[in-house]
């Protein structure tokens, strides 16, 4: 099977990474990629939001299937032109994408589904936002309703700081705070069946000890040892499968990812976001520990024959994912900087340990950051302390002048 991946960060990178070692992939191709991709994959300058362009590649690259990786292509209906051109697409319709496009469609969805999730409001006005705020007290989340590159959620006990980015977004959905510990919980799904994955958790602030501001992700790790056991066939039951069930009854079935961000109260699971695609950077963690070759179960997804697919499979090992970003992110992040130690870690670390790319370039015979966050280390172990011991050292071998990364990922879950 030819395979066609659209995308260029550290998530496409571990999708063509995965599929790359997978037998029933015969040729393997990225638009437009990075500089770690351009390893294991054939590049095309393609614009990912360019959905009549991705289809015509897909054609002439006689495409067994496109994976369309982030969500801003999903948005734009990208899915839907490369169905149109009779191949096979894993990634939702324009419509169905609107589940993570819109807060306020999600939380629509959800009430209709009767899954558990935060109390909100929907906010358009001034007056509106300071009644929702007044209504929760702190902390209050305020949510971007559009997309926002996992950048569009502010949780502060400054009421200024939340007014603020509540007034500078056209419509924000202001929403209680759920206390406990953060899930992520992916699930393939074709519409009807729904598969999920082994769960993962990220870290969204910049600094250690969750301090600093949130970014799209300095960090993951899987599994989750203090975990319930039940607690993946408890997501399915009262999230996962009413989710798809309800888009599949309103005329847009979920065909793709579903990504649950998921918080742990004391009151019950409840739902914090839904994504439309692979998260960043679990995806990182999760594919690490599949053992299930990947292709044929996405190739089933978006054929529409997941129902054929056993359960995943999954290694024992642990695994921790840690970001390395450039200077100033989640700001205005610094370019252009070269990257050096990477033949290091590849000489040195692997397999236990290896560097997929998320904001990179190459300039000559140098690979330079491109991007915010630069590069994800990824390190598998015997357990989450051996992982983390590989992915640090691993980071420590990386020299990229300015870059930042938190030094706490799954720390206290390796009980360090």
């Amino acid at each position: 099977m030819k395979v066609l991946v659209i995308g260029g960060g550290a998530r496409e990178h571990a999708l063509c990474r995965s599929l790359s070692l997978d037998p029933d992939v015969t040729a393997l191709h990225c638009a437009p990629g990075n500089a770690g991709i351009a390893e294991v994959a054939e590049l095309h300058p393609v614009d990912a939001l360019d959905g009549a362009a991705v289809a015509r590649l897909a054609t002439r690259l006689e495409a067994g299937l496109v994976v369309v990786g982030p969500e801003a292509p999903l948005v734009a209906g990208v899915a839907d032109a490369v169905r149109a051109a009779g191949i096979p697409c894993f990634g939702p319709s324009r419509e169905a994408a609107v589940l993570e496009g819109s807060k306020a469609f999600a939380k629509d969805v959800m009430a209709a589904a009767g899954v558990p999730t935060a109390r909100s409001y929907v906010c358009t006005t001034h007056d509106e936002i300071d009644a929702a705020l007044d209504a929760f007290g702190a902390p209050y989340v305020v949510k971007d309703d559009g997309l926002a590159a996992g950048k569009g959620v502010v949780v502060t006990a400054d009421v200024e700081q939340a007014r603020a980015h509540a007034r500078s977004c056209d419509r924000v959905v202001i929403e209680e705070y759920l206390d406990g510990p953060e899930v992520s919980l992916f699930a393939i799904t074709d519409g009807t069946t729904v598969l999920p994955l082994t769960p993962a958790q990220d870290f969204k602030r910049a600094l250690d000890d969750d301090e600093g501001p949130n970014t799209g992700g300095m960090g993951a790790y899987s599994p989750l040892p203090w975990a319930d056991p039940k607690l993946v066939d408890e997501v399915m039951a009262s999230v996962l499968q009413p989710t798809v069930d309800e888009l599949r009854r309103r005329g847009t079935p979920f065909q793709g990812l579903l990504y649950a961000g998921l918080a742990i109260t004391s009151r019950g699971v409840r739902v914090i976001e839904f994504n439309a695609r692979f998260g960043d950077p679990e995806t990182q963690v999760v594919l690490a520990r599949l053992r299930t070759p990947l292709a044929r179960v996405l190739l089933h997804a978006a054929n529409g024959t997941l129902d054929s697919e056993p359960p995943l499979t999954w290694r024992d090992d642990a695994a921790v994912t840690v970001v390395v970003a450039s200077h100033n992110y989640p700001g205005t992040p610094r370019t252009g900087d070269p990257i050096e130690g990477l033949e290091e870690v590849a000489a040195k670390d692997a397999p236990h340990a290896y560097v997929l790319h998320a904001g990179t370039r190459r300039d000559g015979d140098a690979v330079v950051s491109a991007g915010g966050r630069v590069l994800s280390v990824t390190a598998t172990g015997k357990d989450l302390a051996q992982a983390r011991e590989r992915a640090y050292a691993a980071v420590g071998r990386i020299r990229l002048d300015g870059s930042q990364h938190r030094t706490d990922i799954a720390r206290k879950a390796a009980g360090e």
